[in-house]
């Protein structure tokens, strides 16, 4: 506890300023005294010695109030250290390949659900930033914009799935589309995770110009090339059968190193798992921590006992004004 005026509790000298003036009234006006063989006459009761302290009780209960009175006007207050902790996240894209290849089985259950399943997990580890997603395959679409509401971002992931949109690999489409949904964005560091398991053959946007338009609004790009090597197991009308996997891989690191992000080849849902949990390291928030006090005001406790003791004078006054002497 401390005061906010302490050169006011110099005013509590009065209190034995008082006291000492109230002794030496009382000593001065003590009245005279005779010897008497007894002091039957003068007994009132039982309770003489009572009276003799109540009449003394209001002036302790003036001092009490006159000193609870200064420590109250005093201002004593009470500061406890807090943290205020805040946190300067990052507006991340998910952009992911919806293209029928994408149903291939070389990942558990297939890649599509793999994507899912592991990019929910990563978001999930992100609290602090804004997400979106984009899906495209031959055209591109923002299935949620930026937001913080972790819950709709993950349930709006879980009803993407392929075939909802005309088929192709429009990759630049897609960096373009995920790029709007950025470029008015005020965060200190925007990023475009873009997955996905092909070659771009089809849309308006080449990805070289996608990519140009990223390094323009200041975008980081990482991408992840989704697809075991050779060939992978692919459902069709005349069940299982093993296809090429083709990624343009170098079409994904030149994406990557002109944006400042990194190129990744993910062959097996571990793999996959390692290449999120690597960009969550890389990608980490800012948390900002302010110390400050927090101040508890505690001059009513004193203002009420200065209140209190003003009351019982009175009642005691009235009280002792009725005893005999």
């Amino acid at each position: 506890m401390f005061f906010e005026y302490p050169k006011l509790l110099w005013l509590l000298l009065l209190v034995p300023l008082a006291i000492l003036i109230y002794v030496w009234r009382e000593l001065k006006g003590r009245h005279p005294y005779i010897t008497v063989s007894s002091i039957t006459p003068w007994k009132t009761g039982k309770d003489g010695w009572f009276k003799r302290i109540a009449r003394h009780i209001p002036f302790v209960l003036r001092c009490i109030a006159v000193a609870a009175l200064v420590l109250a006007v005093a201002r004593p207050r009470s500061a406890s250290e807090l943290e205020k902790v805040s946190t300067e996240g990052i507006d991340i894209v998910l952009g992911i390949d919806v293209s029928t290849s994408m149903l291939a089985m070389d990942f558990k259950p297939d890649r599509i659900n793999a994507a899912k399943q592991i990019a929910i997990e990563f978001v999930s580890q992100r609290p602090a930033d804004r997400m979106g997603v984009v899906v495209f395959a031959g055209e591109s679409y923002t299935q949620c914009p930026l937001t913080t509401d972790r819950q709709t971002l993950i349930n709006m992931m879980k009803d993407i799935n392929c075939g909802i949109i005309d088929d192709g690999t429009a990759i630049g489409n897609g960096i373009a589309t995920a790029v709007a949904r950025l470029k008015d964005s005020d965060a200190k560091s925007r990023v475009i995770i873009l997955l996905t398991d092909g070659v771009n053959n089809t849309g308006e946007i080449s990805p070289q110009m996608a990519t140009e338009i990223a390094k323009t609004y200041g975008v980081r790009i990482y991408t992840i090339g989704i697809g075991a090597m050779g060939e992978a197991p692919y459902p069709t009308e005349y069940g299982v059968q093993m296809v090429k996997v083709e990624i343009d891989e170098p079409l994904m690191r030149q994406i990557a190193d002109d944006t400042g992000g990194k190129y990744f080849r993910a062959t097996d849902n571990t793999k996959l798992k390692e290449i999120y949990a690597e960009i969550n390291k890389m990608e980490k928030s800012r948390t900002i921590v302010d110390s400050y006090p927090q101040y508890k005001e505690l001059f009513m406790r004193f203002a009420l006992l200065a209140l209190a003791a003003i009351l019982l004078e009175v009642v005691m006054r009235l009280f002792t004004r009725h005893l005999p002497d």
